[in-house]
């Protein structure tokens, strides 16, 4: 199928499916349309660039104190995983027969670890931490894979300027960017 003909099949599912659930809302009297202020609320992702990361700074070893009380019930210590994944380590074994996927030897972009931590954990209570919070987690995260120093203070022009190990470890996408 063409690149064209995928897009006109995907917007017509999108108004298929935004007019069913219309129908349904108005048919069975269930549910309303989302106000701004909740869209607002979901909307925010950060993109690799970090050009959409929000004010806010946070120092290593804040996020040291913040990773003992909320984190490393799950990941260790250390990072080194348990309930939860393995953050820590693992550099130098992608190619290996036993990859160990952590964010300091594949995950490819500094902000895209602010959006996750902030979006997803602690995973008892996402969203909870504040900006600032998440950017000392993520600082310590980086700390931890030895790509910051103890003594950093991170926010969003520092974050964005980390260069990821495997930065350049995945296919580029051929697909135009279409980012507004």
């Amino acid at each position: 199928m063409a690149t064209r003909e995928i897009g006109l099949v995907a917007a017509s599912c999108l108004l298929l499916g935004l007019a069913g659930a219309a129908w349904g809302a108005e048919r069975f009297g269930i549910g309303r349309p989302a106000t701004e202020a909740e869209i607002a609320a979901w909307n925010i992702d950060i993109d690799r660039d970090g050009l959409k990361l929000p004010p806010g700074r946070g120092s290593v070893t804040h996020g040291r104190e913040i990773f003992a009380a909320q984190c490393a019930s799950c990941h260790g210590a250390t990072g080194e995983g348990g309930l939860g994944e393995r953050l820590a380590g693992g550099r130098g074994t992608l190619a290996s027969a036993k990859p160990v996927k952590t964010v300091g030897s594949f995950w490819p972009y500094a902000p895209t670890l602010f959006d996750y931590i902030r979006r997803a954990m602690p995973m008892n209570a996402p969203q909870s931490l504040s900006d600032d919070d998440v950017y000392a987690v993520s600082g310590y995260v980086l700390h931890l894979n030895g790509l910051a120093p103890g003594d950093a203070v991170f926010d969003a022009r520092s974050l964005a300027a980390i260069r990821m190990p495997n930065r350049d470890g995945f296919v580029p996408d051929p697909r135009p960017d279409v980012r507004p």
